[in-house]
């Protein structure tokens, strides 16, 4: 069985033990970016967790970023996807970072928050993103979006943006990420 027929037969298999009632991606939604971005989270929580208290305020891979400050990046870009996910499934626009300098004294405070506060910040934003991409409809995800830089993207696009900024965010952490565990997929979009 090939990776892609034993993701589809997996997800048919946890469908089928959740029953009734559990929330799933839509049928159009694009599968195998929402995995790679999932994959992605998981891998760069699996390497925050390896990290003690005290080594989430060392330096990261980003130049002038501690590992807070980074584990704060990632946290606010899960949840301005998902403010823009959610504006495109209500029709109502959700407020967005009004400039470049707000977005960065959001995260220069989050990296000063005490440890559990920065790793609960994480998983909250990972969830609230997945609840708003399981709650987008078929047609909602070609709705248009555009970015706080101009950029317009649709809702199909947001998993792979995920995805590369959740991996590089793992290896910037600088704990042992290596490029090469960067599925390919990733690592051909970040290469172009």
């Amino acid at each position: 069985m090939t990776g892609h027929a034993a993701d589809t037969a997996a997800r048919d298999a946890l469908r089928a033990r959740q029953g009734g009632g559990a929330r799933y991606d839509a049928e159009t939604a694009p599968h195998d970016d929402l995995l790679l971005a999932r994959r992605g989270t998981a891998y760069f929580a699996r390497k925050l967790n390896e990290l003690n208290d005290a080594d989430l305020y060392g330096p990261s891979l980003r130049n002038g970023w501690t590992r807070a400050h980074l584990v704060a990046h990632v946290s606010y870009h899960a949840r301005l996807l998902a403010r823009l996910i959610e504006g495109a499934r209500t029709g109502i626009a959700q407020p967005l970072y009004p400039s470049t300098e707000a977005r960065d004294a959001e995260i220069t405070l989050a990296a000063t928050l005490p440890p559990r506060a920065l790793r609960n910040l994480f998983r909250h934003a990972e969830v609230h993103l997945n609840v708003e991409w399981r709650d987008l409809e078929d047609a909602d995800w070609d709705a248009a979006l555009l970015l706080p830089d101009g950029t317009a993207i649709t809702a199909r696009e947001t998993p792979m943006l995920r995805a590369k900024e959740v991996w590089q965010a793992a290896i910037g952490l600088d704990n042992g990420g290596r490029p090469e565990d960067i599925p390919r997929p990733v690592r051909a979009r970040l290469a172009g």
